[in-house]
């Protein structure tokens, strides 16, 4: 039996087609740029040099074929193929800019156009196409340039910008409401105000994509995904497209300029000390640079506002930050991404991340994705086993399982005690399941060099005390287990001190941090995982676990972080790795 969505589908799919092929039959095309657009993307050296040598590493997956063009690869998933077609690999071409990486984006590019360009392939949908357009239009001078039999075809060129540009006017809609809207609307802006005669078709997008922010954004600054790299996507659109007016001579809506005041301090709030952002509900570090230049090309220098911001509390002091999840999780169709991450928290210290969230497994298949958004994935609590929410699996083959039965109470307070920063929060996603609010004390030091932690299982009414004796039941008084796991970066090099009391954590850095406990737990170093999307396959890393089970209504564990030992001022700690991976040192 076809759902209801599939059906949907479907008919998004053909509709696409029908609008695409229209668009390349239209009579009439531009001739040339109102004038010389500015590139404002980032592209990486690294990444630009191996896609020119035929490293092809998209989503995950690797392919190696230096005799080959994109168009010319067995793609292996959707994800691969939505990466060739959005064309963002041609800013890393151009941060090269040398002669073979022009050669390669001329030849790619118009391969494109002939295989592409009338209509055809997955490439044609409102989110891709308006990806397509700001590269393409960023980088025209980069592709345009060739003299005698290599010089590029400019015709084709711009025919095939004003095709893509008049099927966006016509499908924008259908982009699915948050990033992908975003991207298609600052597509067709880009395009209508840089190409002659499409004036016209910027407008209409112009007032979209105002409503699209009053819509999006809400008064935090945040998105209903709570993801924060995909936030930082959504700004960077709308300084570009803000930038774009302003260099046309146009206004920017009241609406649009009030969205980036909102969401610059938000981001503020989710920058570690290290520059990148924290890795919850399906979004990752960013790409290196992107964070900082997007804040400054805003021009916005409000600081993060008091309490949470998109549902995040940040707390810092001297070199360390520590970034909290504390708000439900998104519910609805915003959770399709969602992690079970609530009270989860990471800490930087200085440039170099300690606890993380494990982070999205998107990108190594629907196993791993499935793993990496369960609670034991976070530096979080895990009782009995559960996450703090779970996962609706009516259709699982699709891999967009909403989040469900997660916490729906989550009172916060932060404040200033004495010398210390103090974050005090709670959350009843194990309330129904075994009776237990969960209670978290994080307490950062003015100086940022030692963190106190408490966690505690409260049965708080008569009902939930109830319920914890029926589950306590269960487990035939043995208590009800749990674990609070500190997941650590893959560089931080921890080994068990103290007969076995304590954890030492030394740092690139030179940092040495300790990790200690109140002795009512056993206390574990365990493998783990680090999840990163530019990677082949996850990355091996280590885990601190403390165990112990809850008998009484109010069961409370005590720990602990402190800087044993500062960092010596050194290069390898004002420098950060290229995030981009080698392809080679994968294999191991």
């Amino acid at each position: 039996m076809i759902q209801f969505s599939q059906l949907s589908a479907y008919r998004t799919r053909f509709l696409n087609q029908m609008h695409a092929r229209a668009a390349t039959r239209a009579r009439g095309q531009v001739r040339g740029f109102v004038s010389s657009p500015e590139p404002r993307t980032i592209g990486s050296f690294a990444r630009g040099r191996q896609l020119a040598a035929g490293n092809f590493l998209f989503a995950g997956s690797l392919i190696t074929a230096p005799d080959k063009t994109p168009w010319e690869l067995e793609v292996p998933d959707k994800s691969f193929a939505e990466a060739l077609h959005g064309f963002a690999w041609l800013d890393d071409l151009a941060a090269v800019g040398d002669s073979a990486s022009r050669r390669a984006a001329q030849k790619w590019l118009w391969q494109w156009i002939d295989l592409h360009g009338r209509g055809r392939g997955p490439g044609w949908t409102p989110d891709l196409t308006g990806r397509r357009l700001i590269r393409w239009i960023n980088h025209a001078l980069f592709v345009l340039s060739g003299t005698g039999e290599n010089e590029p075809d400019s015709e084709g060129f711009y025919r095939s910008l004003t095709q893509q540009t008049r099927f966006l006017s016509k499908r924008w809609h259908a982009a699915a409401p948050g990033l992908a809207r975003f991207e298609a609307l600052t597509g067709l802006i880009y395009a209508g105000l840089s190409l002659e005669g499409l004036e016209a078709l910027a407008d209409p997008a112009i007032k979209a994509l105002a409503r699209e922010c009053e819509a999006q954004i809400d008064a935090q600054g945040g998105l209903p995904t709570r993801n924060p790299e995909e936030l930082l996507d959504v700004f960077t659109l709308l300084t570009w497209a803000a930038a774009a007016l302003s260099d046309a001579g146009r206004g920017t809506p009241q609406a649009h300029l009030a969205a980036i005041n909102r969401i610059a301090p938000t981001l503020r709030t989710l920058r570690h000390a290290d520059g990148g952002l924290a890795r919850f509900h399906g979004g990752g570090r960013g790409a290196e640079g992107w964070l900082d230049h997007a804040l400054a090309a805003s021009g916005v220098r409000t600081m993060q506002p008091e309490g949470l911001s998109m549902g995040y509390a940040r707390l810092s002091a001297g070199r360390t930050s520590v970034i909290i999840d504390a708000s439900p999780p998104p519910g609805g169709a915003a959770s399709g991404n969602a992690h079970a991450s609530t009270l989860a928290f990471e800490l930087t210290s200085g440039r170099r991340p300690l606890i993380v969230s494990c982070g999205s497994g998107a990108s190594f298949g629907l196993d791993w994705r499935r793993a990496g958004r369960a609670t034991p994935s976070h530096s979080a609590l895990i009782l009995g086993g559960y996450s703090s929410a779970r996962l609706d699996t009516a259709d699982r083959r699709t891999g967009m399982e909403a989040l469900i039965d997660g916490p729906t109470h989550v009172p916060v307070e932060i404040t200033q005690v004495s010398d210390w920063i103090k974050f005090q929060g709670g959350h009843d996603g194990y309330a129904l399941t075994h009776g237990l609010t969960h209670a978290r004390t994080i307490e950062l030091t003015h100086d940022g060099r030692a963190v106190a932690g408490e966690d505690m299982l409260l049965a708080l009414e008569d009902i939930e005390k109830c319920r914890f004796d029926r589950a306590l039941d269960r487990t035939t008084l043995r208590g009800i287990g749990y674990e609070v796991r500190f997941h650590l970066h893959p560089e931080v090099d921890a080994t068990l001190d103290l007969g076995g009391a304590a954890v030492s954590m030394a740092l690139k850095s030179g940092e040495i941090w300790v990790f200690r406990h109140d002795g009512t737990c056993e206390l574990a170093l365990e493998p783990g995982a680090y999840l990163e999307a530019t990677r082949l396959k996850p990355r091996a890393a280590q885990q601190i676990v403390l165990t112990g089970r809850a008998i009484n209504p109010a069961t409370r564990v005590r720990w602990s972080l402190s800087k044993a030992q500062e960092t010596a001022i050194g290069v390898r700690d004002l420098e950060r790795d290229d995030p981009y991976l080698d392809p080679e040192s994968d294999q191991d």
